[in-house]
């Protein structure tokens, strides 16, 4: 049960973050992407610190450098994906960001030569090609918001497995936190380095920025990172890429955009994707067993 648990802990992470490429592309016709990351982590941390600082009694060293380093790799990931998204498109966006599926399995074999699972696997591939499908859109000519969009799906790709790793020992609440902490930290010193402090914000800005920081961060990365405990890194990374299928379905409902057949049939290979990750595996086993079982 707790598993399954996890999964729709994840699933809702992705349904929310597929909504936030619409808010981050309405916040990035106010605010600088600095500016949008700086402000959405500031208010998560806080967040946060209220509904949960009381846990703070309880933190050791070691949750302390490990959310240090999930906040610089979490701060990057989105400084590439932001900066990305304003040279290229948003369906691109998404796709090349879901490239974490793929390297997510890598990252666990070259560096703790975890062997790789042939279902997770070909459900990462089959997510990568139906997350193609779906999200890209005329030329695949890339640009440099595609080139540093990829470079944020490998910081992402990291994110999660290291967050996978961490909380087998660590809070999960408590990593989040020093995360956060950390990312706002980052955040501010840019925008204070850059002289970009804003003055004024348009209250679309600010509405974006309360969105990102309460759902897009806050709800989508407690719930993340609490799911890890009960999911494996490559799971957890076929269910989040869902963010471009859920990304899509909110740019039709709120940008007005065409649902055409080829972005059905991605939608449909995502869903293939996850089944193949959830229950192949398990089917597989228990025929084994039945078969030992009559012998």
């Amino acid at each position: 049960m707790k598993k399954y648990i996890g999964d729709a802990m994840m699933l809702t992470t992705a349904i929310v973050w597929g909504s936030g490429f619409v808010v981050t592309a309405i916040a990035l016709k106010y605010l600088t992407a600095y500016q949008v990351m700086a402000g959405r982590f500031i208010l998560a941390a806080l967040i946060l610190l209220l509904l949960f600082g009381y846990k703070l009694k309880g933190l050791r060293w070691s949750v302390v450098w490990k959310g240090a380093v999930l906040g610089t790799i979490l701060y990057v990931a989105f400084a590439f994906q932001t900066v990305g998204l304003e040279y290229t498109t948003a369906s691109k966006n998404a796709f090349l960001t879901a490239v974490n599926v793929v390297i997510v399995p890598l990252i666990a074999f070259v560096f703790y030569k975890r062997k790789i699972d042939g279902y997770e696997m070909f459900g990462s591939v089959f997510a990568l090609v139906g997350i193609g499908l779906l999200s890209l859109q005329g030329s695949l000519m890339m640009n440099i918001g595609d080139i540093l969009t990829l470079i944020c799906a490998v910081g992402f790709a990291f994110d999660i497995f290291y967050t996978n790793y961490f909380v087998q020992k660590e809070d999960a609440l408590l990593l989040t936190i020093v995360q956060f902490v950390t990312a706002a930290a980052i955040g501010t010193f840019v925008v204070i380095g850059q002289g970009d402090i804003p003055t004024t914000i348009a209250k679309e800005g600010m509405y974006s920025i309360i969105y990102l920081a309460v759902f897009s961060t806050t709800l989508a990365y407690v719930f993340q990172n609490v799911a890890h405990k009960y999911t494996t890194a490559t799971k957890a990374a076929i269910i989040l890429s869902t963010e471009a299928l859920f990304g899509t379905l909110f740019s039709i409902l709120f940008l007005h955009e065409i649902l055409t057949f080829k972005m059905t049939m991605g939608a449909l290979l995502i869903m293939v994707a996850i089944l193949i990750a959830e229950l192949k595996p398990a089917y597989f086993k228990k025929r084994m067993m039945d078969k030992l079982q009559r012998r």
